[in-house]
This record gives C-alpha cells, sequence and structure tokens, in this order.
C-alpha cells in the first residue's frame, strides 16, 4: 500500500457506515414528517390535554312561567368548589426551608369544616389524583358557604389549591305546586320529568367553553393563551297553568284525600273546554321539586312498615318503586273505570244516531238480564227506579236505561263513537308518559250493554275530561296542551301554540240537550245535586265504578291419595302448581296439604304430598297492613297458600283467616281479606249554558264515607269551582240557581 493511500476495506467500511448514518436519518426524517402530517392532530391533541383545560360555561336554562308570568322554575346561583390536587402537591414541594406547613392537612380540614363532607374523602382526591387540576369537593353550594370557603382561601393562602366556580342551579320557587307536571331535571342539568324533560331541547340551551393554557404546575398561563366560546341560552315556557287555579285544586285534593283516606291517590283537571289548554292539573302525592329524591311523608311512612333491612336490595327496589309511584302523573300516565262519567258520552251517542227511537220512558226494576248470555246486570239501585223518562235515566244514573241505550246503539255504532271521541288513542298532550285507554277489541253483546253504564274497560282522566269537553263545547275535539308559548330572552317568540281541533264529534243541537239535562240534575234533586254553585248553572255527573280484582287466579286442588308421588307430582305441576314431595316416586301418595277440593292461587300455591302419614308445621306471617306481593313472598316463604275474600282492588290486606305467630300445616290455606275498591269521580263543566271551563276530580279507592262519587268527589269539585269561576272572570247568574 503507496503511503497516504486508503485501503479498499476503509473505503467500504466508511461507506456501508455513511450508508447506515443517512438510512437512520432517514426514517428520522420519515417519522418526523409522518408525526407532523399524518399523526398531527393526534400530537397536537396530546399537548393540548397536558397544558389546556378546557371548563364548560354551563347554558342558562331557560325558565318556566305561568299562564299570568309567574315564575315555576327558575335558575339561582350556587358555586362548585373544587380542588387542584397537583397544586397541591406542588405547594407541598416547593415550601421554603423550614416551611412545615401541610397544606393537604390545611384543605382537607378547612373543606370538611366548612362544607360538612367527610375529612378523609378529601385527603383521598389530594392523594389520589395528585397530577389533576381539577376535582370536585361539592356542588350547589350556597352564596354564605361559598363567602366562607373564600376566606378560608384568602387566610391560609391556598389560591393555587382550591377553586370556587359559580353555577346556575334549577329552583322551584313553589316547592310541590304542579309538580307533576313541571317535572325536574338530573345533577347533569338535564329534564328527568314533566315539561322539564319534554321541552328538554328548548329549555336547556347550549353550554359555552373556556380553555385556559396552564403550566406545569397548574399556574394559568397569561390570557393570550385563553379562548372562550359562550354559551347560549336556553328558551323560557309560557304554559297554560294558573297557580291560582292550581293551589285551588291541590288544597281539594287533599282535602278529598284526608277525610275519604284515599288508598290510591286522587287527582283533578281543570281545562279551557274552548281550547283544550290546562289550566290546572294535580295528583294527591306532592312532591319537593327541589328535592325529587326524597320520599313524601306518606311513601317515608310506607317504606319504614316494610320490614325490609335499609341498605338491602329489597329495601332499594321498594324505595325506587316508591320514589316513581310518587313521581306518577295519575292524571296522565295511569287509567281508570270511568264509571257513570261515561254516561254523558253514551247519551250523546243515542242522541246523535238514534233520536227517534229512545223510547219515553224506561221501566227499572233494579236489574236487567243480557239475552244473548244469561247475564242479569244489576242497577245501582237495588230495588229500582221505577219508570224513568231519557232525562230522569240520565240524572238519576239509572244502569238499566243505559243498558237499554246501548242496545240500542248498537256495538257497530257505539265502537265508531269511541273512536272518534278520542278514547281508542292517546290525546296528544305535551306530557311524556301518556298512557291508553284499555277496550275489548271484539265487543259481544254483553261487553256493550256494560259499556254503557261506564264498567269494564278503562280510560285515562285526561281522556274523559278531553271528551267531556267535546260535549260541553259544541262537539268539537280539542287536543289538550300546557305549553302556549316558547320565547328567548329577548321576546321573540320562537314557537306559538295554535289551537287544534282534530274533528266534530256530535253535533251543537246533541251538545246542548245534554247540557240542559245534567244542569237539571244539578240544579234539582238529581244524582250530581251536590256539584252544586250557588249563584252558577253547572252541568255535572258523577260516578262510581268498582276496581275488579286483577293478577290473582283460583284453581281447585285434586285429590292425589293412592296415586304415586310421580304421577300425582306430575299432576300439580300440571295445574300450575308447585310440588313438594316426600317419599319415593313409586309409593303411593298418602297424606296430601291442601286437603282436596281447596281453593289455592295458582301464581304461588303449593301442595305438600307424602309417601306416609306425616306432616310439617310452620308459622303463620303477620299479612294484615301488607300488599298482595308482600303477602305472597311471605306466604311462598312460609310454604302456605291463600285465597282472596273478595272481588275488590288489592291494596292493603284488612284481615287474615288464621292468626300471626300460630302454627299450621305447611300446605294451608290462609284466606286473606282486602277493603272493596271503588273510584268515585265527578266531570262537570260551567257555565251550562256557555261553558268555559271543565273540571274533573277522581277519588281513587276511598276507605271513608260513602262510596259514591256524588257524596265523595262532588262537593270537592263545587268547592274548585267556586273559586274558580269568579277568578276567571265568570259572572254569576242574576237569577236564582
Amino acid at each position: 500500500m503507496e503511503n497516504g493511500s486508503v485501503s479498499t476495506r476503509t473505503i467500504k467500511r466508511s461507506t456501508w457506515l455513511g450508508i447506515i448514518i443517512c438510512a437512520v436519518f432517514a426514517v428520522l426524517l420519515i417519522r418526523i414528517l409522518f408525526i407532523q402530517t399524518v399523526k398531527f392532530k393526534e400530537y397536537q391533541d396530546k399537548v393540548l390535554d397536558q397544558i389546556t383545560t378546557s371548563t364548560t360555561i354551563p347554558a342558562t336554562r331557560g325558565n318556566i312561567y305561568d299562564r299570568n308570568g309567574n315564575i315555576l322554575a327558575s335558575n339561582i346561583v350556587t358555586y362548585r368548589v373544587f380542588i387542584s390536587p397537583s397544586g397541591i402537591k406542588n405547594a407541598m414541594e416547593n415550601r421554603e426551608e423550614g416551611d412545615t406547613t401541610d397544606y393537604r392537612e390545611l384543605v382537607s380540614t378547612g373543606l370538611a369544616d366548612t362544607l360538612g363532607v367527610d375529612k378523609i374523602w378529601v385527603l383521598e382526591q389530594i392523594d389520589n389524583y395528585s397530577n389533576k387540576l381539577d376535582r370536585t369537593i361539592k356542588r350547589k353550594v350556597d352564596k354564605e358557604t361559598a363567602a366562607k370557603v373564600t376566606e378560608y382561601i384568602s387566610e391560609h393562602k391556598l389560591q393555587s389549591m382550591i377553586y370556587l366556580e359559580a353555577q346556575d342551579t334549577r329552583y322551584y320557587p313553589n316547592g310541590t305546586l304542579a309538580a307533576h307536571m313541571i317535572g325536574f331535571i338530573s345533577g347533569d342539568g338535564e329534564g328527568l320529568y314533566g315539561l322539564e324533560y319534554q321541552y328538554e331541547e328548548y329549555l336547556h340551551g347550549v353550554n359555552g367553553y373556556y380553555i385556559t393554557a396552564r403550566d406545569s404546575y397548574g399556574n394559568e398561563m397569561p390570557i393570550e393563551y385563553g379562548t372562550t366560546i359562550e354559551a347560549v341560552d336556553g328558551y323560557n315556557l309560557q304554559t297554560t297553568i294558573d297557580i291560582s287555579i292550581q293551589n285551588y285544586l291541590e288544597e281539594q285534593l287533599a282535602a278529598t284525600v284526608e277525610k275519604h283516606e284515599a288508598m290510591n291517590r286522587a287527582c283533578g283537571i281543570v281545562m279551557d273546554v274552548n281550547t283544550g289548554a290546562i289550566l290546572a292539573m294535580a295528583t294527591s302525592s306532592p312532591f319537593d321539586l327541589n328535592d325529587p329524591w326524597e320520599l313524601d311523608a306518606l311513601s317515608q311512612a310506607m317504606l319504614l312498615a316494610s320490614g325490609y333491612e335499609a341498605g338491602s336490595d329489597e329495601y332499594a327496589d321498594y324505595q325506587r318503586d316508591l320514589l316513581t309511584q310518587m313521581w306518577s302523573n295519575k292524571p296522565v300516565a295511569e287509567s281508570y273505570i270511568p264509571g257513570s262519567t261515561f254516561k254523558i258520552i253514551t247519551s250523546s251517542m243515542a242522541l246523535e244516531e238514534k233520536a227517534d227511537e229512545i223510547p219515553d220512558s224506561v221501566y227499572c226494576q233494579g236489574w236487567l238480564k243480557e239475552e244473548t248470555s244469561g247475564s242479569v246486570i244489576h242497577c245501582h239501585k237495588l230495588t229500582g227506579h221505577g219508570s224513568l223518562s231519557f232525562a230522569e235515566g240520565l240524572q238519576d244514573s239509572c244502569n238499566v236505561w243505559f243498558m237499554t241505550l246501548g242496545k240500542l246503539i248498537g256495538s257497530e255504532t257505539f265502537t265508531q263513537y269511541v273512536k272518534a271521541f278520542g278514547y281508542r288513542e292517546i290525546t296528544g298532550i305535551d306530557l311524556p308518559g301518556e298512557a291508553s285507554g284499555i277496550f275489548t277489541s271484539q265487543m259481544t253483546p254483553l261487553d256493550l250493554v256494560i259499556y254503557a253504564f261506564g264498567q269494564n274497560f278503562n280510560v285515562t282522566p285526561i281522556q274523559q275530561i278531553t271528551a267531556v269537553s267535546a260535549v260541553a263545547n259544541g262537539g268539537h275535539l280539542m287536543t289538550p296542551y300546557i305549553v302556549e308559548q316558547i320565547t328567548d330572552d329577548e321576546g321573540n317568540i320562537i314557537y306559538q301554540h295554535e289551537t287544534e281541533v282534530k274533528r266534530q264529534v256530535i253535533s251543537s243541537d246533541v251538545c246542548e240537550e245534554i247540557s240542559r239535562i245534567l244542569e237539571e240534575g244539578v240544579s234539582t234533586d238529581g244524582g250530581a245535586k251536590n256539584a252544586a254553585v250557588k249563584g252558577y248553572k253547572i252541568a255535572a255527573k258523577t260516578g262510581t265504578s268498582e276496581k275488579k280484582e286483577t293478577g290473582t287466579t283460583y284453581v281447585t286442588v285434586s285429590d292425589y291419595k293412592n296415586k304415586t308421588i310421580a304421577e300425582a307430582k306430575a299432576e300439580i305441576e300440571a295445574a300450575g302448581l308447585k310440588c313438594v314431595a316426600v317419599g319415593n316416586s313409586s309409593a303411593k301418595v298418602a297424606q296430601q296439604s291442601p286437603k282436596a277440593a281447596s281453593r289455592v292461587a295458582v301464581d304461588c300455591g303449593v301442595v305438600y304430598i307424602y309417601a306416609v302419614e306425616q306432616s310439617s308445621s310452620t308459622m303463620v306471617p303477620m299479612l294484615q297492613g301488607k300488599t298482595l306481593s308482600e303477602a305472597k313472598i311471605l306466604l311462598e316463604e312460609a310454604g302456605l297458600n291463600f285465597t282472596i275474600e273478595n272481588t275488590g282492588i288489592h291494596s292493603e290486606i284488612i284481615d287474615q283467616s288464621v292468626t300471626s305467630g300460630m302454627y299450621v300445616e305447611k300446605g294451608s290455606v290462609i284466606k286473606i281479606t282486602f277493603p272493596e275498591g271503588y273510584i268515585c269521580s265527578t266531570v262537570a263543566y260551567a257555565p251550562a249554558d256557555d261553558p268555559q271551563v271543565a273540571i274533573i276530580i277522581i277519588v281513587d279507592e276511598p276507605t271513608k264515607g260513602s262510596l259514591y262519587g256524588s257524596t265523595v268527589a262532588a262537593p270537592y269539585v263545587s268547592d274548585a269551582l267556586e273559586n274558580i269561576l269568579p277568578y276567571l272572570g265568570i259572572e254569576k247568574n242574576t237569577e236564582e240557581n
């Protein structure tokens, strides 16, 4: 090799080294290019997440007003108190020499004392989330408490560790008033119930954001690094509700329930018959909209009396059921048997379709036999009304008259009018959870005559008052509604309700005749006389319907003795009963409990069979005061059967055939007795000669006082109207009423 020359091997080595270095740089360049193009957004977001904090600027939820501008739902300022765990950590790590201040202790003790939160929990938030900038300690803190927190921050120089954020909190100034209509929102500000849910899209608005840049210590960076996106506030609802009328109605429902001890609540509606506007709607289980998760006193008492252990699954399930029942808007979400108030509708059908064929009079002997089925159906007056005209039949609520009208109308025409009056569809009211009526799909002749006087089918209260309002307003079926107008904060109209007539169901002449008859029944000695209001002409109809037993079938126990255990077991299970067998399957049954021919409830019935003469005993549980579902559980656990004494609605058991604490043979049948269940209702409209307003009050299962609508619901309708009519500017008649 010549001096100064480079060996071939060195050149090759250098070349490969250069290629490798170039390749590495090429890979790095490609990687950088990939990050800056394809992955740019992803890495940008990661960087922004590390250096920025996005704080929601909540939109102010729209207000809800009654028809006179009174606030039903609005917002008040409360505060969210939150800490910066990373700020606390930074303060602890950067204390000056000799500074022993324990900021963890200062923050946790101060917030625990001021806000009433658990100190250990606050410490957990500090320690477990030490890299976080924001951990909420408490929401909905009032101004006075917030001021104390601010003072504590200043006193101990905790500005980078504890923060307050002003927030709008939903507030209902009238507490329980119109609770079932207005509804409430979740902790996150979303409508959960009532108008708050129905109009969530309009009320909620659009949230804004404040994006703040922070350094690695959690300190806010200069303002040029921040961005604000303003919130758009929600719209306001102006409803048709009148808080004065709502108060009158709720007072009457409370009085009804207290006096007659209604076991399944009472409800009522006041409607403008000419527009369908709801002036008031109430259920007698008012709850505080500002604390809707708190059970009312009655529900709380039921929970405590349930016997379930607090914290158990059964306790939680029952508590949830009680809340759901308390929130249920009975006039819209539940159906009932209308009883004699439906006779207004049957009379309208008959006058519209068969006026020339309606007999001058019908003789009521207290019952009528339906020929096709042979069923004998009784009038509510068992001794009979004697001979009555059509008007007297309606005023005295004679079932025989209406069975006669049902046969005259015929099932096809009757079905057509049921549909025309809106009973086969929901009304379309602007509230969530509207239920439907319940009618048979194939109407028999027996169905027809019973339907004619308002029994054996279900309607909702809102359906009933809407149908009766059609009779009051000249035959026009309206769509009921609650929201009249939606506006923004400047008063610009976003939505305006237009009165909607679905159809004309009957003629105005028929309406006038029905109104005249009903008014005479109130002003004279008719069945609705207790709905009279001095100085006003009132058209009214009372109704009492029997709630039928539901949910339990009976079956007769056969004789299984001398059959093999296997054969008996198969027969028992085929009958829908449970079987407990003691002995070899091929052995003969020597003893059974309950005895042959006993009647037991099939849904939880049990038969014990033994291969030898023997028995096992069990203690009878306390059943009085329990509901049917609760009693079933207790009896099933004890290995006992049951029958029900009457055909009334299942509410709470009032008697049991064997005293609790006694021991009986397993499989024995315990007879349980429920109170008879009735629904008393009154529907009225006024003035009878120029109807403006309709009202319905329904008392579900009164246990005290007369079981007839005229002496239960009617006086409360009368009292409500006495306040409502002058308030609406409807003047008294000059003539004596």
